[in-house]
């Protein structure tokens, strides 16, 4: 089956899913309780062990094939305008909205601030003041956004136009 990325992570997401409703009925039905002059057969949860197990272990061989087809298109797709593989970008991106992140925090500090002092009934007066430049850290600031703004698209593209092979019938 040819199908994108984004295709292929919502049929893992349906699988797992899958996977999950049916260990979820078995372990609701695998055993159950009676009371003791009850008759059993009228209380017996409809449950077939040999038919579950066998079901749980095509989905988990679905599961494994969808993910390995996700991981070596990911490792071997590099992505336009980045020299970096589709798995490297995964990494990237989050260190890229860490970044953002913290140079959001920088660029919009005060460059004098009065500090609360610790010593009650003291009249020593402390101040925090920036170490660094906060027109280098806001430029940096939209740096980073644009730069993280740009690798989203282009993983986004590839995301939802290039195809992968994957060996399994849905």
């Amino acid at each position: 089956m040819k199908c994108t990325s984004a295709e292929a992570a919502k049929i893992l997401r349906q699988l797992n899913e899958d996977y999950n409703a049916l260990w979820r009925m078995e372990s609701k039905s695998m055993d159950f309780v009676a009371a003791l002059n009850e008759d059993t057969e009228s209380v017996r949860p409809e449950y077939n062990y040999t038919e579950t197990q066998k079901k749980l272990a095509e989905l988990e061989d679905k599961i494994r094939t969808v993910k390995h087809a996700i991981n070596v298109f990911n490792t071997t797709h590099t992505v336009p305008g980045f020299d970096m593989t589709i798995d490297q970008m995964l990494i990237y991106l989050p260190q890229l909205s860490n970044r953002k992140s913290k140079l959001y925090d920088m660029k919009n500090r005060l460059p004098k601030v009065r500090e609360k002092s610790s010593y009650s009934g003291s009249n020593i007066i402390d101040y925090r003041i920036v170490n660094y430049d906060i027109a280098a850290a806001e430029a940096d600031y939209n740096e980073a956004a644009a730069l993280l703004s740009k690798a989203q698209n282009a993983l986004d593209v590839i995301n939802t136009t290039e195809t992968m092979d994957i060996d399994i019938e849905i």
